[in-house]
């Protein structure tokens, strides 16, 4: 396996299938975007237009198996080129995607800090340390500043925990899932 960086030309497509699949059956996207067939093209919008850094991982075969986005401090996709993509993925479900967006900003910290907003392996390779791999490379990444992200899945909170974050507050959405905002301090 390999875990490189995607450029925004590098098969945003194929993350977005991926994505597609290793999200299947998380309460926050059916709540968000009930119709399956729609995710990919969500997911691909995402990573080539609102997320700053895409780490996939590659089987030998160079298959996409995981991947995660990542945002920097301070970073602010741009609306107007990204917009009209998340917008055709979503249609009539946009405003859950806004909603879900402006929820969770209210609960981010205040300082500076990385965001990891999505990362998912494919059903195939779960639990073989693909997840593993992809996290570590992004925590390196982040090494001096806090690491956020939302834990859609409380199932999933210990696995965040043994890369120490933790659980800041639990977030729910409305007529939605519960969602667990988690805190990695600064690791230098």
């Amino acid at each position: 396996m390999e875990i490189v960086g995607a450029g925004r030309a590098d098969g945003m497509e194929e993350v977005g299938e991926l994505l597609g699949r290793a999200f299947a059956g998380d309460p926050v996207i059916e709540w968000m975007l009930p119709e399956a067939a729609a995710r990919p093209g969500m997911f691909a919008a995402l990573a080539h237009y609102m997320h700053d850094v895409v780490d996939v991982a590659r089987d030998e075969g160079g298959a996409v198996v995981g991947a995660a986005l990542w945002d920097p401090p301070g970073f602010a996709p741009d609306l107007a080129e990204g917009g009209p993509a998340l917008l055709a993925a979503m249609g009539d479900r946009v405003a859950y995607g806004m909603l879900l967006d402006e929820t969770f900003a209210r609960h981010r910290p205040r300082e500076p800090h990385w965001y990891l907003a999505q990362i998912g392996t494919d059903p195939a390779v779960q639990g073989t340390g693909v997840g593993a791999a992809l996290l570590r490379k992004g925590l390196a990444r982040c090494a001096g500043l806090p690491v956020y992200l939302e834990s859609s899945k409380e199932s999933n909170i210990p696995v965040y925990e043994h890369f120490g974050f933790r659980v800041t507050t639990e977030i729910k959405l409305p007529d939605g899932p519960a969602v667990w905002g988690m805190l990695r301090p600064a690791v230098l």
